[in-house]
């Protein structure tokens, strides 16, 4: 939320007027991306297991064993109504809620079932409980806070409402208690939040547990019965929103961007596999990964789409010059590609600056853009060799054969004014430049030709200046052609209020970027939605975004 401290106030309120891509612009009420609360989930019935729960709930000051053993009665007494009816819906209630409170005594208690099986005193009879474990660190139980997902409430402007399945099993949160990173470079971060569905099977005195992943799996047998699996899969998202809180982060990498350059990387937000098609989002200018998440919600409840799809994203500290971040990516995209050389062709989703990324895959730029600022070519050029590589791969590039689809949403391929007038001058200046991109070595901006202005380049371009209209490789991208068969979609917005499509006023504008930037030829198509910027978010950009990948299946049959 924002500071009331009427300073602090006031330049949160310059910052969005001079940088617009990077504050968003939701009122102060309601300006967190995910604001959570726990709860003690209230819970009633009045079948069998509805009653022993209530007796397990009033174990309360009891040892943690037993009370695992008062809700192992009511799993039990579930399970038995479920043989009777695989439809009886209140059956199903009790098993879950019995489910999510073993998993909930177990991970406050720090019991380790994983190690050793507990002997667990119920009502009448001594159940023994277990949670297999994993020899792999990353699928370890006990590298990981495992948490119900029904004590959390969540609210937020990223915070989608309906994204839950109903079925058979408890709904978690698995936090990591390890850096997933040094695990796997790809996975989600340092701190991993994932959704996954807990089960307890009995047979006599023998409970066993499960932790079932919702991505993957459908439904689940139990008791020779079969049972669509529940899930919840926006409470992972959401936890990691509030606790990580990414808004520090995302002004970090806009504003001192040396500092979060290395930061940099191509990750996914769910195990790999080769059969799901990767869906790769970029955020945006002032952003990161967390700006999807309510598109990410929305589509993971969708069965068809996380049947088919797996969610990928390159996040980058969006105050570099984006050519710059562009050859991140690529670099990113080379060992990806070497780590699992059997994934499928990529859709991606690029939001704003991220399109402008985007656009740079989909595009062989031959000498064009190099030749638009240097007299020769890079092996006659004195640099360093560190920067005649960054230079190099930065205007010097192919179209990435692995893409198989486009969709732009609010991209700014030829710049907005607001990069060239009082406050967007003020944004670059606050920015500044990013000097550690070439090591110190300034021999690239000596040897630059002057910019269309006729002026020597001072300082290293940021993100800002390659909003500029006039940046010169912002119109030589615009004149070169897209690579011939990667079919591509434009989301775009105009806040519902219209306007003309080119330079006259009152012209088309989603707030920040007008249509005549973000229009691009040839699109496969091309949808105006009553929505600003953030048309990631808006519910008619996520609903077009799940119609093109329904397409896509299609077309890939």
């Amino acid at each position: 939320m924002l500071n009331d401290n009427p300073i602090k106030r006031k330049t949160a309120g310059i910052r969005a007027l001079v940088l617009g891509l990077a504050i968003a612009t939701a009122s102060p009420s309601c300006s967190y991306y995910s604001k959570v609360s726990e709860r003690s989930p209230d819970y009633r019935s009045g079948t069998a297991a509805g009653q022993l729960i209530a007796e397990a709930g009033k174990q309360s000051g009891r040892q943690p064993l037993t009370r695992i053993g008062f809700y192992l009665d009511a799993v039990a007494a579930a399970s038995t109504a479920l043989e009777k009816n695989p439809n009886n819906a209140q059956a199903r209630g009790d098993y879950n809620f019995a489910v999510a409170r073993v998993f909930e005594i177990v991970e406050e208690s720090g019991l380790q079932p994983w190690k050793a099986p507990l002997r667990c005193l119920g009502d009448r009879k001594v159940w023994v409980f277990s949670l297999p474990s994993d020899p792999r660190p990353e699928r370890n139980p006990g590298n990981y806070s495992i948490l119900p997902a029904d004590r959390y409430q969540f609210k937020g402007k990223l915070v989608v409402e309906q994204s839950q399945k109903s079925g058979l099993g408890a709904p978690l949160i698995a936090v990591s208690k390890i850096d997933g990173t040094t695990v796997d470079q790809y996975s989600q971060g340092k701190h991993i939040y994932y959704g996954m569905t807990g089960l307890v099977e009995i047979t006599g005195s023998e409970c066993v547990a499960s932790l079932v992943d919702p991505l993957s799996v459908e439904t689940v047998a139990m008791g020779g019965r079969t049972y669509p699996l529940a899930a919840d899969f926006r409470a992972p998202i959401a936890l990691a929103l509030a606790e990580l809180k990414p808004r520090k982060k995302e002004l970090g990498g806009l504003f001192k961007p040396d500092e979060f350059a290395t930061g940099a990387r191509l990750a996914r937000l769910q195990p790999y596999d080769p059969n799901k098609i990767p869906i790769l989002c970029i955020h945006g200018l002032g952003d990161s990964q967390a700006t999807w998440a309510p598109m990410i919600e929305t589509l993971r409840a969708d069965p068809v789409i996380r049947a088919n799809y797996q969610i990928w994203f390159f996040s980058y500290a969006s105050g570099n010059p984006y050519p710059y971040s562009a050859a991140l990516l690529r670099r990113q995209m080379d060992a990806i590609n070497a780590r699992y050389p059997d994934h499928k062709d990529i859709v991606v989703l690029g939001h704003s600056m991220g399109g402008m990324i985007s656009r740079t895959l989909m595009t062989d730029s031959g000498m064009k853009l190099w030749d638009a600022v240097y007299d020769k070519p890079p092996a006659e050029m004195p640099f360093s060799a560190a920067t005649r590589e960054v230079m190099s791969e930065s205007l010097i590039f192919k179209h990435r054969p692995e893409i198989a689809r486009v969709i732009f949403l609010s991209p700014s391929h030829r710049g907005a004014d607001m990069a060239t007038n009082f406050f967007g001058k003020m944004g670059s200046k606050l920015i500044g430049g990013p000097a550690k991109m070439l090591g110190g070595d300034m021999s690239a901006l000596g040897l630059a030709k002057p910019v269309s202005t006729g002026t020597e380049m001072k300082k290293m371009p940021n993100s800002i200046d390659f909003l500029n209209p006039e940046n010169r490789f912002v119109r030589n991208l615009d004149t070169l052609p897209l690579a011939p068969g990667i079919p591509f979609h434009s989301i775009l917005g105009d806040r519902g209020k219209g306007g003309n499509l080119n330079h006259t006023k009152p012209v088309s504008t989603d707030g920040i970027v007008p249509y005549w930037s973000s229009h691009l030829d040839g699109a496969q198509s091309e949808i105006i939605i009553p929505s600003g910027h953030w048309t990631n978010q808006h519910p008619q950009g996520i609903a077009e975004v799940k119609r093109i990948l329904y397409l896509h299946l299609r077309e890939q049959r």
